[in-house]
């Protein structure tokens, strides 16, 4: 089972090791809105726009969707709930959570070409899809019940992290939850993100790879006045599947999932709600 595990590890690989293009502009790897236009702009050069849609965000297209519709689902969104969704990308969660989500979605992302595809793909006239504009999210205060970030702390600064969940914080519901994907050095296989990293020095023709720790979690959810809820280690199974998910590799998931990054779940205080460590069914 651990083999298992680990072979399906590694064909996750794509949701946090975003691909190196090839011919990619010199471009400062820190400012993300230019990297990631300049990502784009460079794998345009070499495949079709489906393809790029894909890479862009990491490939794995439909698997790693799934999960995450099923990781959110697991935090505790509802049908009729409001998600905002930065950093939507292409449409990777956008597309099958459209079969789910009957309430309100917002998609942002800083790239347009891949916030309009993903509206393309989705075709929901009730859902609405923006240009990220600096670290702000773009809706009033208190509207959401979830605000989501996959693959997006895991490329910008602890300070440009902190300056989103202040804005998360402001757009939720009292009782309203903020998950996020990010890497861990306690984690074993992240170490080769690292790596890469450190060879990568000096060369900034790829976006940002950044790590978080869970005490750096913790304190800016105290300074934040937000509760931890869970932190789920990226190797540990604890997604409930409704049906196996495949991947473009050929592998396979059944009844219990994991996410190729650590996920972290918050809580926005409500003097109405009292909450409860989660307790995986897995």
């Amino acid at each position: 089972m651990k083999r298992f595990a680990r072979s399906i590890y590694h064909r996750l690989r794509a949701i946090y090791h975003r691909p190196r293009a090839r011919r990619a502009p010199n471009v400062n790897k820190l400012d993300f809105q230019h990297s990631y236009s300049a990502l784009v702009k460079s794998l345009k050069r070499d495949y079709d726009i489906e393809k790029v849609m894909e890479m862009a965000v990491g490939g794995d297209f439909e698997g790693v969707g799934t999960l995450e519709v099923e990781a959110l689902k697991y935090f505790g969104l509802k049908e009729d709930s409001y998600l905002i969704d930065v950093g939507c990308g292409s449409g990777r969660l956008a597309k099958p959570l459209s079969s789910y989500l009957t309430g309100r979605y917002l998609g942002i992302d800083i790239v347009p070409e891949l916030h309009e595809h993903a509206r393309r793909i989705v075709d929901r006239p009730d859902w609405k899809f923006e240009t990220a504009k600096g670290l702000t999210i773009p809706e009033q205060d208190e509207v959401a019940d979830v605000v989501c970030f996959f693959s997006v702390f895991t490329h910008l600064l602890h300070e440009q992290t902190y300056v989103y969940l202040q804005e998360a914080k402001r757009v939720l519901k009292p009782g309203g939850k903020i998950i996020f994907s990010f890497l861990d050095f306690t984690i074993s296989d992240h170490w080769g993100v690292f790596e890469r990293n450190v060879r990568d020095i000096g060369v900034n023709s790829h976006p940002l790879n950044m790590f978080i720790s869970k005490e750096a979690i913790s304190i800016w959810a105290d300074h934040l006045g937000l509760q931890v809820l869970a932190i789920e280690d990226s190797d540990k199974r604890f997604i409930p599947l409704q049906k196996p998910v495949s991947f473009d590799a050929g592998g396979v998931m059944e009844e219990c999932g994991f996410f190729g990054q650590s996920l972290c779940a918050l809580k926005k205080a409500s003097p109405l709600f009292a909450a409860g460590p989660f307790r995986p069914p897995c």
